[in-house]
């Protein structure tokens, strides 16, 4: 958490598409200037434009986040356009789904490199000045999917989890530096981001979430520095406890209401 987000600079990764152009635009209303990542330059480009009407500094800057002369290219642009970074918020991610054995080693490279390796390392990177500041902010998105095992998603879940013990262990080795560090962790998010793009609607049970909900979650954890900010519309806590319990329970009520079912139509193909 920093005291002021007004004038302070973020990197913000996979700014292109998804949640990240809405993320953009409500840090730019709250005054915050932006270095936009992706791969995609014509849509990064016409982000940072946007988010540059609101009265903000934005610059585009196009980057392979599993290639480290990207990584390092980012990080140096970064700091040309804006000065001292603030807030790195970790947002790009993949989600190769289908059966795991159907992976090849390139896709579990891709992905274990880019959600999880590419984070890690991008904050190792300004970390450094953040704590000889003693300001700073880094915000790892993750999803509920690393606190469960799911079918069908396990290169995608198992790299959620390693972000989110990553990011709590990080928590409490900088707590009383200035610098802090907050996990994201959506469930299913409808009409934006990956699950839309299955046009699927998720069982009862587990509900979704609106874009909108995600970004408060942002905001959230920025303003208020937690940890952990869980964004559902059904209780998770139950599910979870369950989960850690009594696994072979809860799998079996999955079972019994569908959701298994759920899984494989959507996510085996």
């Amino acid at each position: 958490m920093i005291p002021q987000l007004r004038g302070a600079n973020a990197i913000l990764t996979g700014g292109s598409q998804g949640l990240g152009p809405l993320i953009a635009r409500e840090l730019a209303q709250a005054g915050v200037n932006l270095a936009l990542a992706a791969r995609s330059a014509d849509k990064l480009q016409a982000v940072a434009a946007e988010v540059a009407a609101l009265g903000v500094t934005a610059v585009a800057i196009p980057a392979d986040l599993t290639q480290e002369a990207d990584r390092l290219h980012l990080l140096a642009r970064a700091a040309e356009a804006l000065g001292p970074i603030d807030l790195l918020i970790n947002n790009a991610g993949l989600e190769p789904i289908g059966r795991f054995v159907r992976k090849t080693a390139n896709e579990i490279e891709q992905t274990v490199t880019t959600n999880l390796t590419a984070p890690v390392l991008l904050a190792r990177a300004v970390l450094p000045n953040m704590l000889e500041r003693r300001r700073g902010h880094i915000v790892n998105m993750a999803s509920l999917a690393g606190k469960l095992g799911l079918p069908y998603n396990a290169i995608y879940g198992a790299t959620k989890a390693a972000l989110l013990a990553w990011s709590h262990a990080l928590a409490v080795e900088l707590e009383g530096t200035g610098v802090s560090v907050s996990v994201v962790a959506p469930g299913y998010v409808s009409d934006v981001g990956m699950f839309s793009r299955h046009n699927a609607t998720a069982p009862g049970l587990l509900g979704e979430s609106t874009p909108t909900d995600v970004v408060r979650g942002v905001m959230k954890a920025l303003r208020t520095g937690a940890t952990e900010v869980i964004v559902n519309p059904r209780p998770f806590q139950p599910v979870h406890a369950a989960y850690i319990l009594a696994p072979r329970l809860l799998l079996a009520a999955m079972r019994r209401l569908g959701v298994i079912d759920f899984f494989r139509r959507t996510y085996d193909v």
